[in-house]
This record gives structure tokens, C-alpha cells and sequence, in this order.
């Protein structure tokens, strides 16, 4: 693909322009030093091409790669290419953004002895699981290729980020969510009387039905397309999944704005009742 020079961001990134004359971000060793403006750019410099959805993101990822060190930029693309790999889905282009200045952060501090807890680290690992291993993998690539070997907190706070980037949503929301689901498995598990196995398949889908139904509701975007005779149908084969999902609701209730819709209620007593056959079958 050829593309031409937009502006030289320092020795190692480039803006450029694409055959379709969209702006993008080009990373490799020694790339900007003899580049110039408006000159092809040699191909075989290229290392990565950087793709964003917006003109904004491009210009704040301009600004952030002008000052990083090389090596800081390499190893969060490698991260986010393994967390691509390992999750099978497409992360939001924004993780460049967001992981990389969070990963830059986290080694400047470390040099300057400034190290701090994660306090959902536990939350982290019991309820992401996946993004948890690759927040490890990250720490340990880290340590391979810059020599710094960060704490687990960090493992954690990484995988946050690529939650983040699984439902385009921002920190503050990831950790309100991450704090709060753990205390509607509790109102499931008192409910029923049981103590779920986080270690099953069952628990994971659980886990990620709550962190969507949560994420529409802060996004307002619930389901509400249910009519009334299927609500009333799965409220009367599952009463007391339904009670359940009536006491999380209420629970949300509390925390965000809006009310739990009918048809999430509806999905959430589906949801539980699988759940709770799952982990009765092996009673």
C-alpha cells in the first residue's frame, strides 16, 4: 500500500495518508528521520500502520506517540495484537490511545518508586479471567523487553483496559460495573442458597451477561422490544428466577438512573435459570 507523508512525528512515527486519503499513523525504526512531506513512504520502514475512527483520536494519538519512547510503543501494540488473538474479537482502535499513555504512566512510575494496589484486583481476576491472563502476559512482556517487571496490581489495571476496549466504554463505567457485579452474584447465591464455581463455563457466561445488561443500562440502550404475554410466560415458569432478577433490578436501581426494562428482566431469569440448572446438575 503506498502512502505519502503528512507530517513527521519524531524518528519513529509518521502521519500519513492512505491510497483512500485517510489519515493514519505509521510506526518503524528510524522512519521520520529522512522522511518528508508529501514523499512516499519507504515500505519496508513500516512496522505497524495505526488505524482510528476519528479525526480526534487521530490527533490524540499524535500528540501521545510525539513524546514516548520506542520501546514503550512497541510493546503495547504487541499486547493489544495478542489481546485481539487471544479474545477473537476486534478491540475499539481507542485501546491505542488509552493502553499505550496507561502503559508509558505505569513504567514512569515505577522508575520513580511510585507504585500503588489495585483495589479491584481480586474483582479482576474472579470476574475477567481472560483479560486477567493477557494483563499477565502484558506484565511479563514488559519485563521481557523493557527489564522493568511491573507488580500484578498492574496486570489487573491492563486488564481493565481491554474490557474497556471489548465494550467501548470508558474507565470510570468499567470499574462502577466491575465493583458492583460481584454483589449481584451474591443476591443469585443467597437467593438459592448455593455457591457458584467461577471456574465454570456456565459462571463466565453469567459473568458476561451481567457486565452487558449493566453496560446498557449506563449507555441507556436496554432491550425493550418484549411483549407482555412472554414476560408473563417466563415470570410464571420461573418464579422464582424472576423474583431474583426482580431483587437485582432493584439493586441497580439504586446505583443508576433508570429502571431494569421488562425484556432485560425477562433475559436475566433465563439467564439465572441456566445458571442455577448448570450448577445443580453437579450438586
Amino acid at each position: 500500500m503506498k502512502m505519502q507523508v503528512e507530517r513527521i512525528i519524531n524518528n519513529n512515527v509518521v502521519s500519513a495518508f492512505d491510497s483512500k486519503g485517510k489519515e493514519v499513523l505509521v510506526m518503524g525504526k528510524g522512519i521520520g528521520f529522512q522522511a518528508k512531506r508529501n514523499k512516499e513512504i519507504d515500505q519496508e520502514l513500516i512496522e505497524k500502520i495505526f488505524y482510528l475512527d476519528t479525526q480526534t483520536e487521530v490527533d490524540k494519538f499524535k500528540k501521545l506517540l510525539a513524546n514516548l519512547p520506542l520501546e514503550h510503543i512497541q510493546v503495547s501494540n504487541e499486547i493489544i495484537t495478542y489481546a485481539d488473538e487471544t479474545l477473537g474479537r476486534k478491540l475499539n482502535p481507542n485501546i491505542y490511545i488509552t493502553l499505550t499513555d496507561h502503559i508509558n504512566f505505569a513504567i514512569e512510575r515505577f522508575q520513580q518508586g511510585m507504585l500503588f494496589d489495585n483495589p479491584l484486583l481480586w474483582d479482576v481476576q474472579r470476574l475477567y479471567r481472560r483479560e486477567y491472563l493477557i494483563g499477565e502476559y502484558a506484565v511479563a512482556l514488559i519485563g521481557k523487553q523493557i527489564g522493568i517487571r511491573l507488580p500484578v496490581d498492574e496486570a489487573a489495571s491492563i486488564a481493565l483496559h481491554i474490557v474497556n476496549a471489548e465494550y467501548s466504554s470508558i474507565m470510570s463505567e468499567t470499574m462502577s460495573i466491575t465493583k458492583i457485579i460481584p454483589q449481584l452474584v451474591e443476591i443469585v447465591e443467597k437467593d438459592f442458597e448455593i455457591t457458584l464455581e467461577e471456574q465454570s463455563l456456565r459462571y463466565d457466561s453469567f459473568i458476561t451477561y451481567l457486565r452487558t445488561l449493566m453496560q446498557r443500562i449506563v449507555s441507556r440502550e436496554q432491550l425493550d422490544g418484549i411483549d407482555q404475554e412472554f414476560n408473563d410466560m417466563v415470570k410464571k415458569l420461573y418464579p422464582k428466577e424472576y423474583g431474583c432478577s426482580r431483587k437485582i433490578a432493584d439493586f441497580l436501581t439504586e446505583h443508576y438512573p433508570d429502571i431494569v426494562l421488562a425484556e432485560e428482566l425477562a433475559m436475566l431469569s433465563i439467564h439465572i435459570r441456566r445458571l442455577i440448572l448448570g450448577t445443580r446438575g453437579k450438586e
